[in-house]
Parts: structure tokens; sequence; C-alpha cells
């Protein structure tokens, strides 16, 4: 008699089918993290496209703040706001001393861009996190999930072979079905560390690529804020 897949884990024994039922879950938590991530990194695309486009046709920092308010999933509207946000608490504290930022040595007013850039770098190392956030359950997926089916097989096939002492034949019909059903546990672990191998790649590979721009954005953003300083000279 011939069986189906779902009639060989049905059939498996308890270690095959906890296994199998291992394995389903580490996809079923897998395709949630890789449709969440899609979504989230097509937002983050779109949202990022249109804070540039409102960022550089804005005539002041402040009406750029005000649009990156729109774009809260957008990662350079995040590290503008963080940016900008210090730039506001500097001019705070120069304005509370006796002499104004114009009358400061420009040793002075470029030494305050640490604060800015420190402000900066850290924006940029949390939207990475929270961009990655939960990919690394791909990677322990895509390294696990073969592991956890090859013990699902070998121990089916041990069991098949204690089933042959048992019954004293070695026929294939004996064999066949025991292990038939062990190698399913392979099948399914490689089932599902596969997609999430690639999906792990794909979001990391798109992760740099959103932190070379980002990095791109920061320095374009700096480069403004110290040719302001400059001209105040």
């Amino acid at each position: 008699m011939q069986l189906s897949i779902s009639d060989m884990i049905l059939h498996a024994g308890p270690m095959g089918q906890a296994v199998m039922i291992t394995l389903l879950l580490f996809s079923l938590v897998s395709w949630s993290i890789i449709f969440m991530k899609i979504r989230l990194f097509k937002k983050a695309e779109n949202e990022t496209d249109e804070f540039m486009e409102a960022f550089w046709s804005s005539t002041t920092l402040n009406d750029a703040d005000d649009s990156a308010k729109l774009f809260i999933l957008s990662p350079e509207a995040a590290v503008f706001s963080a940016g900008f946000s210090e730039l506001q608490k500097i001019n705070k504290i120069r304005n509370a001393k006796d002499n104004s930022s114009d009358n400061e040595p420009l040793e002075m007013q470029l030494a305050t861009m640490d604060n800015l850039k420190r402000a900066i770098r850290k924006a940029e190392s949390q939207e990475i996190a929270d961009l990655g956030r939960s990919l690394s359950f791909l990677a322990t997926t895509g390294s696990a999930a073969p592991f956890i089916g090859l013990f699902g097989t070998v121990w089916g096939i041990m069991a098949s072979f204690h089933d042959i002492g048992q019954r004293g034949s070695a026929s294939l019909a004996v064999v066949a079905p025991g292990i038939s059903e062990a190698l399913v546990a392979t099948a399914a672990g490689l089932a599902v560390a596969i997609p999430a191998v690639i999906a792990y790649n794909y979001f990391a590979n798109r992760l740099g690529e959103i932190e070379n721009e980002m990095q791109n954005f920061s320095t374009d953003f700096l480069n403004l804020v110290e040719r302001d300083l400059l001209s105040r000279i």
C-alpha cells in the first residue's frame, strides 16, 4: 500500500511527530517574519523616497522636520529628526549664554558638530537594529532545521532496525516503509531551511544597502550644517 506524506507523518512514532511539529513551528514563524519584513522594507523604501523629495525641496530645516514627522518608517527621516533635535538642544544652550553663537570662535562652533555626529550615529544604529529585528531567527532556522530533520531521520532509521530485529526479516517490504517515513523528516528540514536562508540573505543585503543610504544622507546633512556654521563666521 502506498502512503502519502501526510500518512507517513501520522503513522510516524512520537519522536518523529515531535520533530515534524517542531519543524512546522519553525516554518510558520519564519514565513510570518518573511512576510512582515517584506511589507516593512517596502513601506520604509516608499516613505524614504517621499521624505528625500520633501527634504531637498524644503527651504529650512524646520520645514524638513515637519516633513520627517510624516514618515515614521523612513530611516532617513528618523536620522534627520534625531540630528535636528540635537541641534535644537545645542541652540538652547547657546542662547542661554551671554554671548551669541555668532560671536563664538569657529573652533567652538565646529566642536558642537561632535554632539550632532554622535546623535546621528546613534540614530543610524537604532534604525538598523529595528529593521533587522527577528532576522536572527531566520538565520537560526536556516542552520538548525536541517539538523532537526536529520535527527528525526536517524531516529526513524534506528526504529526501523529495531523492527527488523523483532521481526527477524530484512526484506525490502519490511525496511522500506520505516525508512521512507524517516527520510520525510530530512526533506521537511530542508524545506523549512531553504526559504529561511534565502530570505535572510536577501534581507541582510537589503539592510546593508539601507545602511549605506543612511550614511550618505547623514553626510549630506552634516555638510549642510557645517556650511551653515561657516557662513556665520
